[in-house]
């Protein structure tokens, strides 16, 4: 099966070390930070909520956006707010259109190149459904480009990937730190039948990530999100030392009884030069993905 290659890749997010390696990751003094502290798991209306409350958008400012991407998803999504044992946090409620077509990863591409997103965020849409689409191929044994994004699904996929690309690219963080994805047993219902979790294409997609045990049982962490943590070069490990400017508590759809629940992000100044990973390697997984 094929699988994407950790690569020691430095851009303007990112200096890293492969896994195992015992390097320490600094940051420079008034360089940005976003993180995302993952309690409960994380999933692409996940990041879509935490990155628009960040991002501080209004109504009319996230439907011209989402009108920019397709015109049919305007007005398809709102900031809501949700209490889970009694903590008010933040969630993203989608209310798609119905849609009878299927799309392949060139057909996503499409709309991606076509769409009013800025270039930066059009690659890193193309490079997070490039990540999604060999996850797929590999579980099913079949090339990338025979893989299928069914429906509701594929257009879900593209609000969220889409919208998510061009808040992170809005925010340009210096650094991209998330805590290590916590995971769980148990399983998923799909269209495939019962599966164990972690589900396969998120299996696919876990190779040098860095993970935890999870008290609670069933799905956490989506695909979605996974390759999309790998398309922003996000660096795994502690809270970075930062001067915290903007906050979000976020929740997904599913709350998980005596376990943590929900996401907390934060943006801001790092302090100092800083360790984000005291005795730990850092973590850094980014892929280049190549254009069907």
């Amino acid at each position: 099966m094929r699988r994407g290659k950790i690569t020691n890749h430095t851009d303007r997010h990112h200096n890293h070390s492969h896994a195992g390696e015992h390097h320490h990751a600094h940051l420079k003094c008034g360089e940005t930070v976003l993180t995302v502290r993952a309690h409960s798991g994380l999933s692409g209306d996940m990041l879509v909520a935490g990155l628009l409350r960040i991002a501080k958008l209004s109504e009319d400012e996230i439907d011209r956006l989402l009108g920019a991407i397709l015109p049919e998803l305007t007005g398809t999504l709102r900031l809501t707010k949700r209490k889970v044992n009694q903590v008010t946090g933040w969630t993203a409620t989608v209310a798609l259109p119905e849609e009878h077509q299927h799309r392949t990863l060139r057909d996503i591409c499409t709309v991606v190149s076509q769409s009013g997103l800025t270039d930066q965020a059009k690659q890193l849409a193309i490079d997070a459904f490039t990540l999604l689409a060999r996850a797929e191929a590999a579980v099913h044994d079949m090339s990338p480009e025979e893989v299928h994004f069914h429906e509701v699904g594929a257009l879900d996929s593209i609000l969220d990937i889409c919208l998510a690309a061009e808040l992170f690219t809005r925010l340009a963080p210096g650094r991209f730190v998330v805590s290590p994805l916590p995971l769980a047993d148990g399983f998923v219902t799909c269209a495939h039948g019962v599966l164990p979790v972690p589900a396969p294409a998120v299996l696919e997609l876990l190779d040098g990530i860095s993970v935890c045990r999870f008290p609670g049982d069933g799905e956490t962490i989506t695909p979605t999100a996974i390759a999309l943590l790998r398309a922003f070069g996000a660096v795994f490990g502690g809270w970075p030392d930062m001067c915290v400017a903007r906050q979000a508590l976020v929740y997904g759809s599913h709350d998980f009884p005596n376990a943590p629940n929900g996401a907390i992000f934060a943006f801001g100044a790092a302090q100092g030069s800083v360790r984000m990973a005291e005795g730990n390697a850092m973590l850094h997984v980014h892929e280049k993905a190549c254009h069907p």
